[in-house]
């Protein structure tokens, strides 16, 4: 895939090694991603993916009561399937887009039965052929369904990253490339749990808090407009 927005290679002095270490050792005082902590209790790629979907445009702290309850009813494709759209949809309610989230959910679970028997594929391109599969929901399935290389970029990974001034991308799909293109392999595992983890709590889309942020004296404040 390569998107119509072109990006800029950062700053070579930009010290990604040092930042990504300082937030290996800060974050983890403060609660994890929803689906990074998923993927940290063996769930399967199947959890993962429906998790995933299910936590689109939607907070993780209804994330977190949803999707159990969806899963105490049926926790495999076939499962799912006997449930049917309105059953799912009163399961998922109320997370955002309740009705059009079923409605992909068992077309999903249709074509992961027809084509891969009933399992979830471990391949970037196959995952996004998947209806209503996007690059952040694929590469989440890889990275914390499966512990392959990925780079999960969604809004607080994308923000950041610009706001450093690590990479100048108008997308999320555009900051992916641009960080597939530099940033070091044995980061792309922890990005999205470091930076979403960052932006949920401090690194904030308007009034981040950066007098509390232990990478600040690093960050370019680009488009920083008012902070705390």
């Amino acid at each position: 895939m390569t998107p119509n927005e072109t990006f800029l290679h950062p700053a070579p002095d930009f010290p990604i090694a040092a930042v990504m270490d300082t937030l290996n050792h800060t974050m983890e005082r403060y609660p994890q991603p929803l689906i990074d902590q998923m993927g940290d209790t063996g769930t399967t790629p199947f959890h993962v993916l429906i998790a995933t979907i299910l936590s689109l445009r939607t907070k993780d702290t209804l994330t977190a009561v949803v999707a159990p309850r969806l899963f105490a009813q049926a926790e495999t494709p076939a499962a799912l399937l006997a449930l049917g759209e309105e059953r799912i949809a009163e399961l998922i309610y109320p997370v955002g887009f309740y009705r059009n989230k079923a409605r992909s959910i068992m077309q999903i679970c249709q074509l992961l039965l027809h084509t891969y028997a009933g399992n979830v594929p471990a391949d970037l391109d196959q995952l996004l052929a998947l209806p209503g599969v996007g690059r952040k929901t694929a590469n989440l399935v890889l990275t914390a369904g499966y512990g392959l290389p990925g780079i999960c970029v969604d809004i607080h990974v994308h923000r950041i990253c610009n706001r450093w001034g690590y990479v100048q991308t108008n997308t999320p799909d555009a900051t992916e490339l641009a960080l597939r293109a530099q940033l070091p392999p044995a980061y792309w595992l922890q990005i999205n749990r470091l930076l979403v983890t960052l932006g949920q709590n401090i690194c904030h889309p308007t009034s981040p808090k950066c007098s509390q942020c232990p990478i600040a004296a690093h960050c370019g404040r680009i488009g920083v407009v008012r902070m705390r």
